[in-house]
């Protein structure tokens, strides 16, 4: 079984895809950006978003098993350490940093998450 979700996200129509994808045991959560003026906020944001997703699905941070982040300046990805940290406290996911560009220049980071669905 498949359940898709969305966050209404104004780009989910034009592009065509969800928010997140609960198939196989597992939460697949799209490549997700935030608002904000700077990296760390942008991604605050964007962990909000996927916490929100993680929740609607049955699942959450601490079931995260990989992580992918996309930035356009690797530089700025040691600043969101302590809030990647924080996130996922003692339940770190494996992770991989790709240095890319993104869809708008003004975005400084994506996130995209794979958690696992727990069984109930």
């Amino acid at each position: 079984m498949i359940r898709r979700i969305s966050s209404g996200g104004e780009f989910e129509a034009k592009i065509g895809y969800c928010r997140a994808v609960v198939a196989g045991g597992f939460v697949h959560v799209a490549g997700t950006v935030g608002q904000g003026d700077d990296v760390v906020s942008q991604c605050q944001s964007a962990l909000d978003i996927i916490g929100k997703a993680l929740v609607d699905a049955g699942s959450g941070f601490e079931h995260a098993v990989r992580v992918n982040y996309y930035l356009p300046n690797a530089a700025e990805f040691e600043p969101c350490w302590p809030v990647l940290s924080e996130t996922f406290k003692g339940n770190p996911p494996a992770a991989t940093m790709v240095e890319c560009g993104l869809i708008d220049p003004k975005y400084r980071i994506e996130i995209e998450l794979t958690a696992l669905l727990p069984a109930k």
